[in-house]
């Protein structure tokens, strides 16, 4: 097979490797597609050129080839989604417990199961519901996805907070009532006015990943509120504002460490994917070849106007 694996800071070779063998709880795959994700970009930044090469791609998609012994529910030629690693690869082991099957009709690129179900997982835990008020702050792919699972809440209100205005215009396709930079939030929507009816939402996620994106969402969660904390913050100190321990707020931590929590989440966003209730069509934006997997961080780390997720191909 082949693998893409860092050498050093920013630089990945691709290498010819024996084909991973499935232990008794793995299944082999071809992998079909596998996500370009955030979280990967500090490894991708920093790896040490005097350390062992990193192998890096966790949101795969793959046709099974082969099962381990206690994997035999799962048959070659089945198209599977789940939870991985190494998938900068043309083969991959998965753990047959936690991938499952892709909807039918719908392509690899728009099935990765990984990311969609660390957001549901997230969400579920805030308590949406029909007619609150909810608002995404930071509106790139884990912004817009969530735009998309919390509109299926019927919330009353669904605000999309984004500087760029290519990201704001994408959160009103995909179902955001109103949309607006930081600088131009109105008051009402971040502090108390005095009136009789708080204009704040009882809902607030966090998805930019960045201290200032904390802010703004604190600033916007109504007293006795939720604040979905579900960016990524994989870099320094993510200060809080102490407002939100006077008003009451609750803060939840949207990473999940549990696998069976994630896997469930997974299949429920996998059903909306079959019903067309949730899409990667408008999300991924720019396909690249395994020989391409820096050039891919590199579009990731800029995160132009016409980005929101990359994605390598096989």
């Amino acid at each position: 097979m082949k693998i893409s694996q860092l050498v050093g800071r920013r630089t990945s070779e691709v290498v010819t490797a024996d084909d991973p063998v499935p232990a008794d709880h793995q299944v082999l795959v071809d992998v079909l597609a596998c996500g370009v994700c955030t979280s990967d970009i500090g490894a991708w930044r920093d790896h040490d050129p005097a350390g062992a090469p990193v192998r890096l791609g966790h949101e795969m998609v793959g046709r099974v080839v082969g099962a381990g012994r206690d994997a035999g529910r799962w048959v070659p030629g089945d198209l599977v989604t789940g939870l991985g690693g190494e998938g900068f690869a043309t083969r991959a082991v998965m753990d047959a417990n936690a991938v499952l099957p892709v909807p039918a009709g719908i392509e690899p690129a728009h099935a990765l199961g990984e990311p969609v179900a660390d957001l549901e997982e997230a969400l579920s835990r805030t308590g949406v519901g029909p007619g609150d008020r909810v608002a995404v702050v930071g509106l790139g792919f884990m912004g817009l996805g969530l735009v998309q699972l919390a509109k299926r809440h019927a919330p009353g209100l669904l605000i999309g907070v984004d500087p760029d205005p290519a990201r704001r215009r994408r959160a009103l396709a995909l179902g955001a009532d109103l949309v607006f930079a930081p600088n131009t939030l109105p008051e009402e929507y971040r502090s108390d006015t005095g009136r009789a009816t708080d204009a704040r939402p009882a809902i607030v996620l966090e998805a930019t990943g960045a201290t200032g994106g904390l802010r703004t969402a604190g600033s916007m969660v109504r007293p006795f509120g939720t604040l979905g904390v579900v960016g990524y913050h994989h870099t320094g100190d993510a200060m809080m504002d102490m407002d939100l321990w006077y008003k009451a707020v609750t803060v939840v931590n949207g990473f999940c460490p549990d696998r069976t929590r994630l896997v469930a989440a997974m299949r429920e966003t996998l059903a909306l994917i079959a019903e067309r209730r949730f899409s990667y069509e408008p999300l991924i934006t720019h396909r690249f070849g395994l020989d391409d997997v820096d050039e891919a961080f590199r579009t990731l780390e800029a995160a132009g106007p016409d980005f929101v997720k990359g994605v390598v191909l096989f």
